[in-house]
């Protein structure tokens, strides 16, 4: 059974906590209904989301990137293709443009207030485009609780290079290790912890793949994570 919070020794509690945003903040489910609606199986949008970030990561580690949407689109037409499903060029279009509506996840504010109120300051780190992310964080009436939101159109490069995680730590003019990374992916802590920063895993029921950088923190939630973060000892 997964903790409710744990934490490992020997790490100190940051000065700026950062989240992945696409699934760690935000739900896909809204995209699982639009895909759905283009006859596409309920579980598609698994398949979706984990082909676009291999395409990504192809592009990151042979030093190339596109916009996280472009990537997307493609991998679409092929998840279409391997359920032999037709779909227009517009209703692709329609489907995609469900990921700047994604709704938050209901203890996102919670995790927000808690980090705030222990003085810890607050940062967006995403895979997709900054202005989509304001859009999300705005309509969730949450874009307030942030300081900086930051995208990897900034470095030209996606998560889970280790460029990426020290712009973020740059950015907010700490090292490397008085930043966190918040987040439901295990491959996104692994690339933090090996730029250098805390990790904290937001598991939701799954585990942590033993062959990765494990991380320092491990909640249930989104507001267990922030609390195991809260709780870590003060340097």
């Amino acid at each position: 059974m997964i903790p409710t919070t744990d934490s490992r020794p020997g790490v100190v509690r940051p000065k700026v906590v950062t989240f992945d945003i696409i699934g760690t903040v935000f739900s896909l489910e809204p995209l699982r209904v639009a895909l759905v609606e283009l006859g596409l199986s309920a579980a598609s949008v698994e398949f979706l989301y984990t082909a676009t970030l291999r395409d990504a990561f192809a592009l990151a580690v042979t030093g190339g990137f596109a916009p996280f949407r472009a990537v997307m689109a493609g991998c679409l037409d092929e998840v279409l293709a391997r359920e032999s499903v037709a779909a227009s060029a517009e209703a692709k279009r329609a489907a995609l443009d469900r990921m700047a509506r994604l709704p938050p996840h209901d203890d996102a504010g919670a995790a927000f207030a808690a980090l705030r109120a222990a003085g810890i300051r607050i940062f967006a780190l995403s895979n997709g485009a900054a202005e989509t992310t304001r859009g999300l964080f705005d309509t969730a009436d949450l874009g307030g609780r942030i300081e900086r939101i930051l995208s990897v159109e900034q470095v030209g490069l996606s998560k889970p290079r280790p460029e990426v995680y020290r712009f973020a730590a740059e950015t907010a003019g700490v090292a490397p290790a008085e930043m966190a990374l918040v987040a439901t992916h295990p491959w996104d802590i692994h690339g933090a912890k090996a730029a250098g920063l805390v990790g904290a895993y937001v598991a939701r029921g799954l585990p942590y793949s033993p062959v990765l950088r494990p991380p320092d923190v491990t909640g249930e939630t989104l507001l267990d994570a922030a609390r195991g973060l809260v709780n870590l000892p003060v340097a």
